[in-house]
């Protein structure tokens, strides 16, 4: 039976003749297994519902997918710093879930399998992981990119030990929401999208399942607990189909990155201009001190993440060069020689999953090496873009 504290977890709510049944979980809680366990052994429900999106509900049931994981169209398609962040996030919730010895998101899988055992009506109801890391991702600056991902990777690196009752502790109300809120204050934009708008969007999916002509009377509804209050708050306003599908739209391009990239390439062509217009020795001195801080530290980026040496000298070649067209990273393009020259194996997919959550196998697993190579090399060309363009600012003026 559930105890007491699992019990202020789970939140009951009618909704159009329909009874919804939130059961707050942690993903790397032995508890949450048990109280997924006990509340469908009640019997009664004719549904459950996960937090999952239809891709993460793939990856969740097969331990292949990683094999489709196509590297190139990755990086070609500019998401590789997307899939970083995932990359980051499951290291961190893998190295919680190794040490208190359960599998990430047991508690959804068996709340899976035991739908599948009941003959239940399986639903999931989380917004797709792509739009949501491409909302946060949109909505945040460079800066707080590097901070967040700097996090994300310093709890992997020198993270604390994490106990059982920690965690079980983070479930509790008060607990809870006061580092959400702390949370909210550091970076607001993410966590409107990471936990704001998922509130509103699991909400509207599960009222939208309420709607329908066959609507199950019963549901069951497994949500990480850090949702429950913000979606029983979400009930009282129930967000109608409109707004979910506006939840649902991946934010256009920022073009704010874009058109400073490009002013900085404009200032400095015209720095070589000036340069050159002074004395055409100066004019190659100005390109010659470009190459080598823009290049030299997107080359030290790639040496630092282990890349191949000719990738290290593409990275040099390339920083230069990308970084007077924002249309292409120096990243990219380091990201794709490395995986031509070293393609991963297949055993690196296989491996992934577990050596993600181990800093050291990041330089190890071909596959996150090609994501950590693609980062640090684009890290060094933006500092290098930096140090470059004032070191030429002050040969010319002094």
């Amino acid at each position: 039976m559930p105890t007491e504290t699992d019990e202020s977890l789970v939140k009951t709510i009618e909704v159009n003749g329909s009874r919804i049944t939130l059961v707050g979980t942690a993903h790397v809680s032995r508890k949450s297994v048990e109280l997924v366990e006990a509340k469908v052994q009640e019997g009664g429900y004719d549904c459950v519902a996960v937090e999952l999106c239809p891709p993460r509900y793939k990856n969740l049931t097969n331990n292949d997918w990683w094999r489709n994981l196509d590297i190139y169209q990755i990086l070609r398609q500019g998401k590789g710093n997307l899939l970083l962040i995932n990359l980051a996030l499951s290291a961190y919730q893998k190295r919680l879930a190794d040490k208190l010895g359960i599998e990430p998101g047991r508690e959804m899988s068996r709340a899976i399998e035991l739908a599948k055992e009941h003959n239940l009506q399986l639903e999931v109801v989380d917004r797709d992981i792509s739009t949501t890391l491409q909302r946060m991702y949109n909505g945040v600056t460079f800066w707080q990119k590097m901070k967040l991902f700097s996090s994300l990777v310093a709890s992997i690196f020198v993270g604390e030990e994490v106990t059982e009752d920690q965690i079980e502790g983070l479930k509790e109300g008060d607990m809870l929401h006061s580092l959400l809120e702390e949370f909210g204050d550091v970076l607001p934009s993410v966590k409107t999208v990471l936990i704001d708008e998922r509130d509103q969007y699991m909400v509207g999916k599960l009222t939208a399942l309420t709607e329908q002509p066959d609507a199950p009377k019963n549901i069951l509804a497994m949500v990480g607990a850090g949702h429950l209050p913000g979606m029983m708050k979400a009930f009282e306003a129930i967000p109608s189909a409109q707004a979910v599908e506006e939840l649902e739209k991946k934010p256009p391009p920022n073009r704010t990155g874009y058109y400073i990239g490009w002013g900085i390439a404009v200032v400095v062509l015209a720095m070589f201009y000036v340069g050159y217009q002074r004395s055409p020795e100066m004019g190659w001195e100005l390109v010659g001190t470009w190459v080598l801080i823009n290049g030299g530290l997107s080359a030290l980026g790639a040496a630092i993440a282990f890349a191949h040496p000719l990738t290290v000298l593409s990275a040099f070649i390339a920083a230069p060069i990308t970084s007077l067209n924002p249309t292409v990273g120096a990243g990219m393009v380091v990201g794709i020689v490395e995986s031509f020259i070293r393609k991963p194996r297949v055993s690196d997919f296989e491996s992934i999953r577990q050596d993600v959550a181990q800093w050291r196998l990041w330089w190890k697993n071909g596959v996150i090496r090609v994501f950590l190579i693609f980062f640090m090399a684009n890290l060094g060309s933006a500092v290098g873009t930096w140090v470059a363009g004032f070191s030429i600012a002050h040969q010319i003026w002094g």
